[in-house]
């Protein structure tokens, strides 16, 4: 099992997708270590991310410090090869933003090093049995021990190492491409097809406007947040703090997040994720959940609160699979809402 800390994860509000902190014990998580998830995946889910050639993300890409060790990242993948022991991250970290700005799927085929740009996909082989898989590297980490990536559930699964929590690895970037837009992997040479949409294992923020967890931390550190529909109560960050020489955050307006009320169109049951303060958040928030859920998500403003909700839903059952969604994905105090009209 993995125990990685996550160090730069907790980082509170940065990864503003369904992170709102009820208790300041965890930090923005609602478990306190990590956990399997309750199924397996799926044939589908098993796929190796389709690599193909994509600009730098907004976010993610600018050297950074964790717990006063300063971290470089490499300004091109080409060439790069790294053997060494990787981890894999699961349950606990579901649903929340990775470090440009997209969303973890431990169902998707995705990754985390310290220092390859963001997105680089790479072939990783357990040295072991030499099984392997292509992920996309969307994430920071880890930041534990001698560990070089941290691998997402199902390219754990793939690999084989759930039983061991880490396994002996080697990676290799994967940079090259062939004039029709096939990848050239490592050691092989596989008629990969060409891939002309995004990758259904990666969920994007709203026109990718995303900036890093290191840009995001100046403008959101006091930044509170609570799933209950009270008050606010402030939280302080966990620390290690993650410290940037990036400039200050750009801030989106996502459309999304300016009904105040919701409109409800005739139902009036919503799920209420959790409250916050900062205008910013509740933006982000909003695009990555109807992302994630496909289902309109909405921040209602009430003196000064932004509650951020998704629905209202057609069928209740619908309802009750999405919070348990929500709940089982780590966010235990999400709860049914009934909309009040100025509310």
């Amino acid at each position: 099992m993995n125990n990685s800390s996550r160090t730069w994860l907790p980082l509170l509000l940065v990864s503003t997708v369904l992170s709102a902190c009820t208790s300041s014990q965890y930090g923005r998580y609602q478990q306190k270590h990590d956990s399997i998830p309750t199924r397996l995946p799926s044939s589908h889910e098993l796929e190796d991310a389709i690599p193909r050639a994509e600009p730098p993300s907004r976010g993610g890409n600018k050297n950074y410090q964790v717990r006063g060790k300063n971290y470089q990242v490499l300004a091109s993948a080409k060439g790069f090869e790294q053997t060494g022991t990787a981890s894999w991250y699961g349950k606990k970290f579901h649903g929340h933003l990775t470090s440009n700005g997209e969303i973890y799927n431990m169902y998707g085929m995705s990754a985390a090093h310290k220092n390859l740009p963001l997105p680089t996909y790479a072939k990783v082989t357990n040295t072991a049995n030499n099984k392997s898989v292509i992920v996309r590297v969307n994430d920071r980490g880890p930041f534990h021990q001698n560990r070089v990536i941290d691998l997402s559930y199902s390219a754990a699964f793939k690999l084989d190492m759930l039983k061991t929590g880490t396994a002996q690895v080697r990676i290799q970037a994967i940079t090259e491409f062939d004039q029709y837009g096939r990848a050239i992997i490592p050691g092989t040479n596989p008629e990969l097809p060409v891939n002309t949409s995004q990758n259904t294992d990666i969920v994007q923020t709203a026109n990718n406007d995303v900036t890093s967890a290191q840009e995001l931390v100046q403008s959101s550190v006091n930044t509170a947040a609570s799933f209950a529909s009270g008050p606010v109560n402030n939280v302080t960050p966990n620390d290690p703090k993650i410290n940037s020489n990036s400039t200050n955050a750009s801030h989106s307006t996502l459309s999304a997040a300016q009904a105040t009320p919701i409109d409800s169109g005739g139902y009036n049951k919503v799920i209420q994720v959790f409250v916050t303060r900062d205008k910013n958040t509740a933006d982000k928030t909003v695009a990555a959940l109807s992302s994630l859920y496909q289902i309109t998500a909405q921040s209602a403003e009430y003196q000064g609160l932004y509650r951020i909700q998704i629905g209202p839903f057609q069928q209740s059952s619908r309802l009750q699979q999405v919070l348990e969604q929500l709940k089982s994905s780590g966010y235990p105090n999400a709860f049914i809402k009934t909309l009040v009209p100025g509310q």
